[in-house]
């Protein structure tokens, strides 16, 4: 088993267990991070979700996963396609539905099988008929070129070990004129590689950030234009609470990334 398949298969086991675990417990921000029993309704707000977000997705689609909010970054429109890389329970997914309408459709991507079947049952459960969960890897989509309108993603993409690779993919699904509008983790400086050799804290969002000029380097080669990397105004405190004590807000932020195709 090469590095980067040792990677995939380390995550794809932890975010297994978070699946079952439903929103009883995150990872990214808080849970198997910091160790710490936390409220998804308080991390989803300090991630920028509305009551009226929280509210309206079924329960179990928000485990507090996240480190943004990219349905409101999106500025999303009736009618459109969007796709969710790494999709989990399908919180961000359920908020886009809403958005695009009866006339729009929203597809979530996801390599994990239990979160893919979560998301499919909270779909169903809450009667959700313009939303489709699909197993997959977001290095090798399972989407048709030029199909996408906008695509989102939350706190997923540092998780790669073929960052290069899911960039090249989101452009070739997205149609021309667009829109890449995600929030992700990116490392502000170095990280020693001690860090970015520990599984745990690579699955924890943490050990695979890129840093942020070499982000904005794989958009460029990938054919993006316009693109823009802010961090958000809380970055430090979202990052902190993940592992309190450990100074990891030194060396890692959460970022809104925009670019179009």
């Amino acid at each position: 088993m090469s590095s980067e398949e040792k990677i995939k298969d380390f995550i794809r086991k932890n975010y297994a267990e978070v699946a079952q675990k439903g929103n009883k417990g995150g990872c990214c921000s808080g849970g198997c991070c910091s160790g710490a029993p936390v409220s998804i309704i308080q991390l989803s707000k300090e991630t920028g979700y509305t009551d009226e977000d929280i509210l309206s997705v079924p329960l179990e689609a928000n485990m507090g996963l996240g480190c943004g909010n990219p349905t409101a970054l999106a500025s999303l429109k009736e009618g459109e396609r969007v796709l969710d890389l790494g999709s989990g329970g399908g919180l961000d997914c359920f908020l886009a539905s809403k958005q695009v309408g009866e006339t729009g459709y929203v597809i979530g991507v996801d390599m994990t099988p239990e979160m893919v079947r979560l998301a499919r049952k909270n779909a169903q459960e809450s009667g959700v008929t313009n939303v489709e969960f699909r197993l997959g890897e977001i290095e090798h989509l399972p989407v048709a070129d030029s199909s996408i309108d906008v695509i989102i993603s939350n706190c997923v993409i540092n998780l790669s070990p073929g960052k290069k690779q899911v960039f090249k993919e989101a452009f070739r699904v997205l149609k021309p004129g667009g829109r890449l509008s995600i929030t992700d983790v990116v490392a502000i400086k170095q990280i020693p590689q001690n860090i970015k050799q520990d599984l745990g804290l690579i699955a924890g969002c943490i050990g695979g950030a890129e840093y942020i000029e070499e982000i904005r380097k794989m958009l460029q080669d990938a054919g993006f234009r316009n693109i823009r990397l802010e961090p958000r105004a809380n970055s430090r405190e979202i990052v902190k609470s993940w592992a309190p004590g450990k100074n990891i807000e030194d060396l890692v932020a959460s970022y809104n990334i925009e670019a179009i195709k």
